[in-house]
């Protein structure tokens, strides 16, 4: 069991992996983004293409065919998982005493560079890059876009754009909201719909709470009638009649009094017997003092 789920977990993580691209390179840098030391180095920018973090430790980078685990990315670090849709950048200074992101591998100007990057087995290849020999110092060589398989040289003039760490491909407008903005010029479609959403809103609770109460009401109806249905089940008699004034003092009261006056058998009576209301809990004929029998004047 804990074989299988370890393997289903690979097969996640592999699969996962394969949303991993070299996203831009720049093999000579002069006066381009500096490294956590200060130093202009070249660097490899790295790209989660997926719509979920990617841990990218115990993958290989290499710029050696021959040697394809010629990196590899250190466990532990908690900066090796990239967020959905981001970006990282590794070093090539040749130095990775300097920490995670700092390679042990060099670019050489002037000549072709082949760059890959392997999955944990050393095996599969999950992305690869040849920058032409012609890139020039503060140049990069990216994608045209995130998501685009064509790449292009990066002068950093015009909209040829350097971009370590970010989109290759710079937004500075819009289009939905432009849209919006040619077809409500004055704002009046945003506020109705804005209005028409919070009125929704409030119907929808509105009829959540009547349903709530309505079953809360249904419930404590149904613990009721089952409450009093089981009251008079206990006090059934034994012909199967139920015994409604069971629980009244006044008839238990007059039951006993009438027993009393049959069993003494006096021929005449004056004594009156009077039943009031009381305010009190409990039944005043439980009490020891209305007990007590009035001595005749």
């Amino acid at each position: 069991m804990l074989v299988a789920l370890l393997a289903c977990t690979l097969a996640v993580s592999a699969q996962g992996r394969r949303g991993l691209r070299i996203n831009e390179v720049m093999v000579q840098n002069e006066s381009s983004v500096i490294d956590d030391f200060g130093n202009h180095t070249a660097w490899v920018e790295l790209f989660n293409s997926t719509y979920a973090p990617l841990e990218i430790s115990s993958v290989y980078i290499t710029n050696d065919s021959t040697n394809k685990k010629m990196y590899p990315v250190p466990l532990g670090d908690v900066n090796t998982e990239i967020p959905s849709r981001q970006h990282v950048l590794f070093w090539a200074d040749g130095k990775p005493s300097r920490g995670t992101f700092h390679m042990n591998i060099t670019l050489t100007p002037g000549q072709d560079n082949w760059i890959g990057v392997y999955d944990a087995d050393g095996l599969t290849l999950i992305d690869e890059v040849l920058i032409p020999a012609s890139l020039l110092p503060d140049q990069s060589y990216a994608r045209v876009a995130e998501d685009a398989e064509g790449w292009e040289i990066r002068t950093g003039e015009g909209d040829l754009y350097i971009t370590p760490s970010s989109n290759n491909l710079i937004k500075d407008t819009n289009r939905k909201v432009e849209m919006f903005a040619e077809k409500d010029e004055h704002g009046f479609g945003l506020s109705v719909m804005a209005m028409c959403i919070v009125f929704c809103a409030l119907l929808l609770l509105s009829i959540c709470f009547y349903i709530i109460s309505r079953i809360g009401a249904k419930m404590s109806k149904t613990r009721k009638t089952k409450a009093t249905s089981d009251l008079l089940t206990e006090t059934v008699k034994a012909d199967g009649i139920p015994d409604t004034d069971a629980d009244s003092g006044e008839v238990i009261a007059a039951i006993g009094m009438a027993l009393y006056q049959h069993l003494n058998a006096h021929d005449l009576e004056s004594d009156i017997l009077t039943i009031r209301k009381t305010k009190r809990s409990y039944s005043p004929w439980s009490s020891k003092i209305y007990n007590m029998r009035q001595m005749p004047k």
